[in-house]
């Protein structure tokens, strides 16, 4: 969950080795269990997946990227860098998902073939790969770049239809062409969060601090989320940026004892907040709360932090993997036709769900499909859910989600915390 201060932002999210425990619960219809998809309609004979209709083929033209056979789409992500295989969940879930709807449907008797390029966490390379995707494919699907302002002019200037897994700089969300299905808002966050630590934890909440990986998406979420924590209430004695380079935490965590922080935030990647919660440890101190972005919802984190991690809270808007949910079964099960044993993650969720709304959409216009018209369709989609696999999201308006629940982490397995249900209060904005 990442993006400009949507529901994660670390700009390092390792997202290669899965989610760590179980947690309970999942939304109904009011919590985010129904999709508004913007509106496709029926009458044809497309193809069809379950709970999306089709519209007649009638008029429907080949043009860039769709032949008599065919529709090409494109993914780019972050597979190699500083970090890497760092996205390389999201290019699996997208080519998860095409394999799934070639082997059940078409689009007006096309199926769909993907081009997979690397991004290398870096803004030129993304740029470079929008390039190549605005001539050769007729979207871009599921893509996730650390540093994704590179391809964001690239994108727009060739009215490429450019479904992510979520736009994580200010930059790549005021693209016009281009929608998260983790949509995120410049300068939003959801008041919830805030909201839940004054409430549940009022007296850390007084005596906070905020750390964030000083790079990309993590910095430009940093500054908002205090921003509107504060104005929820809480009250912060520290905030820091560290250097991606840097690996001695030790001078941070001394800032934390010295002016008696009770309550910790970080942004950045789990590798990341390993190693910084590693540091509080050594330096034998234990905040009341220490609170980590859904980058950590991982597997890795669990299996390399022992006990530092221990109590570490988190938050989420989508189905934990761990409980059954028609449309995350499917991820899972598809996921191991493309990646045998390669654990689901939530950018793989979420590139799934892209994936999704980009062959809903595109049934729904039929045999009006165009870029252009693609692009118009999303825009109307304002609660999309990808059949109830996460909380509702304002895809086309590009608002942050307003619904999350609350994770806690004990003997190495994620449980809620005081509820299992979405908790909506809106998203506030600086």
């Amino acid at each position: 969950m990442l993006g400009v201060n949507g529901q994660a932002g670390g700009v390092n999210a390792g997202d290669t080795t899965g989610t760590g425990g179980g947690a309970a619960g999942t939304g109904d219809t009011k919590n985010g269990g129904g999709d508004a998809s913007g509106g496709t309609s029926g009458g044809g004979a497309s193809g069809s997946i379950p709970g999306v209709k089709s519209a007649s083929c009638a008029g429907f033209k080949n043009q860039k990227g769709i032949t008599d056979k065919t529709i090409t789409i494109g993914n780019s992500s972050d597979i190699s860098g500083p970090v890497p295989g760092l996205f390389t969940s999201a290019q699996q879930a997208t080519k998860a998902y095409v394999q799934y709807f070639n082997a059940t449907s078409s689009i007006c008797g096309r199926k769909l073939v993907l081009t997979t390029l690397d991004s290398r966490t870096d803004a030129g390379a993304d740029q470079q790969s929008y390039a190549k995707l605005c001539e050769s494919t007729f979207a871009a699907v599921g893509s996730m770049s650390a540093f994704d302002s590179g391809g964001a002019a690239t994108a727009q200037s060739c009215g490429l239809p450019d479904i992510r897994t979520a736009a994580v700089t200010a930059t790549r969300n005021a693209c016009s062409t281009c929608f998260g299905a983790q949509a995120t808002g410049a300068r939003e966050f959801s008041n919830e969060v805030p909201d839940f630590f004054v409430k549940n934890y009022h007296a850390a909440s007084q005596k906070a601090a905020f750390l964030y990986l000083n790079a990309g998406a993590s910095a430009e979420n940093a500054v908002t989320q205090q921003k509107i924590e504060t104005r929820r209430g809480m009250k912060f004695v520290y905030s820091s940026g560290i250097d991606v380079a840097e690996f001695n935490y030790g001078p941070y965590v001394q800032q934390l004892k010295s002016k008696g922080v009770r309550w910790v935030q970080f942004i950045g990647g789990y590798q990341q907040a390993v190693r910084l919660a590693q540091a509080m440890q050594s330096a034998s101190f234990k905040p009341d709360v220490m609170f980590f972005d859904p980058t950590v919802y991982d597997a890795g984190f669990v299996k390399s932090g022992g006990s530092a991690i221990e109590g570490t809270i988190t938050f989420t808007n989508f189905t934990p993997f761990e409980q059954s949910q028609p449309e995350v079964n499917l991820y899972k099960q598809w996921l191991q036709q493309v990646a045998p044993g390669a654990t689901p993650t939530f950018f793989g969720l979420f590139a799934w769900s892209a994936t999704k709304l980009f062959v809903a959409e595109s049934l729904g216009l039929g045999g009006k499909l165009t870029r252009a018209s693609l692009v118009a369709k999303v825009k109307g989609v304002h609660a999309w859910t990808a059949n109830g696999a996460h909380g509702p999201m304002d895809v086309g308006g590009k608002h942050s989600p307003s619904c999350v629940r609350f994770l806690q982490l004990h003997n190495g397995r994620w449980v809620p915390l005081k509820g299992t249900a979405y908790v909506c209060h809106g998203a506030g904005k600086v």
